[in-house]
């Protein structure tokens, strides 16, 4: 840390760039800790937080990387978008050597040193580390993970099948097995690709259904004129080829379960028929005058914003307060702490073993730079997106190692949506005079083409004083 009478490092280099915060690992007594903080505060303009490491020894890998590890991820959970740099000239060398480690290959930071012969500086470390450190599973959890992050959800699978090192996904399990042991509707929603299904078929075979069948049905890929036959069944002649009886979806899973998938796809008249069967427990197929007696548990899965759907009058309030009993909401793969890069290795462990048709194929390995640009992509495709990307990285790379331009040429780019400008995370971080300046934008264009170029007309409909405040404003947020 150095003292107030002969700067350290960490002054050295506050004294020479600019940070905006600054994160203090120690396992120093907090009077020293608070005189050093209070030192940098009053003459830096940058806050410190100190960080308790506990390392009883400085030489000890495992501590110091557990401490550090610990922070950085604490400090990319809260700010996803900073750019961290590691300070590698304090500590010892263990120290420093765990920093660049973890810095390069799973941070994606950048460093910086100070030293009297060199001055503050950003070493050139060259290098790449490729990520065969990660961990890996055995091969019946390969196995589980492939299944559930690439479409398969099979009949048989439980929530040991749902293979995670996310928390927050190891809870949702457990609130999942909870569900399942309830005769109670479920509703489960997420992104394309987040493992509703693979959800559904682990309540199901948890369930006291289990002996009975599960049949999967997808409401947004059926015509919209079949959707009640499909469902409820239809009499010989009730239409046009209707030449038999026809036994519907609640028929054929009568004592056991129907996961409707594309759950907010269904049509409004259809969603009446539906809340009837789910209060009643009665359905009249198609064509018939006479009820008959179904007992079916439903579990629906959408990627659609229900409650959203339901103030546009496209989906009905009443069933999906009848649906949503048993609620589970799986992120995308993004938000999944831990996930994205063991999903990403099992997936081009599979990439390798489909190569070993060629002769010429070179197993691939992942660089440090490669699943930095993987850790800061949104993945909207979630895994059928990462799957996709690395076989196409694959296809092009002859050599083993998987490189940042590789990854950078295989992702498909997507069109940004501009999110509603009430609807930022301000927990990610805002720049409101950006989103005042686009406000202004907007309605100071739609003001002069109404005015016809006008500004005193422009001024007066946008509720300015004059044309001058209109002109001031213009020039502040570059208005054209």
């Amino acid at each position: 840390m150095g003292s107030t009478e002969q700067p350290g490092p960490t002054e050295n280099i506050l004294s020479h760039r600019s940070f905006e915060e600054v994160y203090l690992l120690h396992n120093s007594a907090s009077e020293t800790i608070s005189t050093f903080i209070e030192h940098i505060e009053s003459n830096y303009p940058i806050s410190v937080f100190p960080m308790f490491a506990q390392v009883t020894d400085p030489t000890h890998f495992e501590s110091i990387y557990n401490a550090l590890d610990t922070v950085l991820a604490d400090i990319k959970h809260k700010q996803p978008k900073a750019k961290v740099t590691l300070q590698i000239t304090s500590g010892t060398s263990s120290m420093t050597a765990v920093s660049i480690l973890l810095g390069k290959a799973k941070y994606g930071t950048q460093f910086i040193q100070a030293s009297k012969e060199q001055g503050v500086a950003e070493p050139d470390i060259p290098f790449e580390i490729a990520a065969d450190y990660l961990p890996t599973s055995d091969n019946n959890e390969m196995g589980s993970l492939l299944k559930l992050f690439v479409g398969e959800a099979p009949d048989t699978a439980k929530f040991d099948d749902i293979f995670t090192q996310s928390d927050e996904m190891h809870l949702l399990k457990q609130k999942a097995a909870i569900i399942a042991k309830r005769e109670v509707p479920v509703l489960i929603y997420g992104e394309t690709g987040t493992g509703k299904e693979l959800f559904a078929n682990a309540i199901h075979n948890s369930s006291a259904r289990s002996d009975k069948p599960m049949l999967t049905l997808n409401c947004g890929a059926i015509p919209q004129e079949l959707i009640d036959t499909t469902l409820f069944g239809h009499i010989k002649g009730a239409f046009t080829g209707a030449v038999s009886n026809q036994d519907g979806y609640f028929k054929r899973a009568d004592g056991g379960t129907l996961f409707l998938d594309e759950f907010g796809e269904l049509p409004l008249d259809s969603q009446v028929r539906l809340l009837r069967v789910l209060q009643q427990g009665t359905y009249t197929p198609v064509g018939s005058t006479s009820e008959k007696q179904v007992d079916v548990r439903i579990i629906a899965a959408t990627n659609k914003d229900l409650p959203t759907l339901i103030s546009q009058g496209r989906f009905r309030e009443d069933l999906f307060y009848r649906v949503a009993i048993g609620v589970i909401h799986l992120p995308p793969l993004r938000e999944r702490t831990g996930d994205l890069i063991y999903i990403a290795k099992a997936l081009l462990e599979r990439i390798n073993l489909d190569g070993n048709l060629d002769a010429d194929y070179k197993h691939k390995k992942l660089s440090a730079s490669a699943i930095n640009i993987m850790l800061n992509h949104n993945w909207p495709g979630n895994v059928r997106e990462l799957q996709a990307t690395l076989l196409r990285a694959t296809l092009w790379q002859p050599t083993e190692i998987i490189n940042e331009d590789d990854i950078k040429n295989a992702l498909i780019k997507h069109p940004v949506k501009k999110a509603d400008i009430l609807s930022k995370d301000v927990s990610q971080g805002i720049d409101i005079n950006e989103l005042i300046g686009e406000l202004a934008q907007h309605y100071f264009t739609k003001a002069l083409e109404y005015s016809h170029g006008n500004k005193t007309k422009a001024a007066s409909l946008l509720g300015l004083k004059n044309y001058q405040t209109l002109n001031n404003w213009i020039e502040k947020y570059d208005i054209n």
